[in-house]
């Protein structure tokens, strides 16, 4: 694996982004929302950033599955948000790839009417983008690479490291 960002930049850019969402949302009913499970790592680093009251949800949204490195179906299960009507929402996730997962996920989110609703990732593989926009909020723009790290995973391994990798042959088996 080749190491792309260092623990050291994401941890300076997280901090970054949450005192920039802190300011945009200071005295606004703000409800984060992180994306099951590659955001946990940044929804942790990001909440602890942002210093405005704020609730959290969690919602789970997937389409790889095992050692696959191109989407699937999509399934969200949205049963464990909190209310979100009229309030602003910050949808988080991991990395905008074709951007499919985050449309759906938004038009879901909006059918429960909140406030507002924008959204923040890790990573946005901009020349990978399939859909007409882009994240509110992105850390980093990388190559069109599969990448692991800081909460992103490959068959379920390499969530734990803290910096990011793209995957090599040899690392796919």
């Amino acid at each position: 694996m080749k190491v792309l960002i260092d623990q050291n930049e994401i941890n300076s850019r997280v901090i970054a982004l949450g005192r920039e969402l802190a300011q945009e949302y200071q005295g606004r009913p703000l409800t984060i929302i992180g994306i099951l499970a590659g955001s946990l790592v940044l929804l942790a680093d990001l909440i602890r950033a942002i210093d405005v009251p704020h609730q959290v949800g969690l919602l789970q949204a997937s389409s790889y599955r095992g050692k696959s490195t191109k989407p699937g179906e999509l399934f969200v299960n949205l049963d464990y948000l909190p209310d979100l009507s009229e309030r602003d929402v910050l949808l988080v996730d991991d990395i905008f790839d074709t951007g499919k997962t985050m449309q759906k996920v938004m038009a879901q989110i909006n059918e429960q009417e909140p406030r507002s609703l924008k959204t923040a990732v890790l990573l946005w593989k901009e020349e990978a983008t399939e859909v007409d926009f882009g994240p509110d909020y992105h850390c980093f723009k990388i190559p069109d690479h599969f990448v692991v790290g800081y909460g992103l995973d490959f068959n379920n391994e390499y969530r734990h490291l803290p910096f990011i990798a793209s995957l090599e042959g040899s690392d796919l088996v």
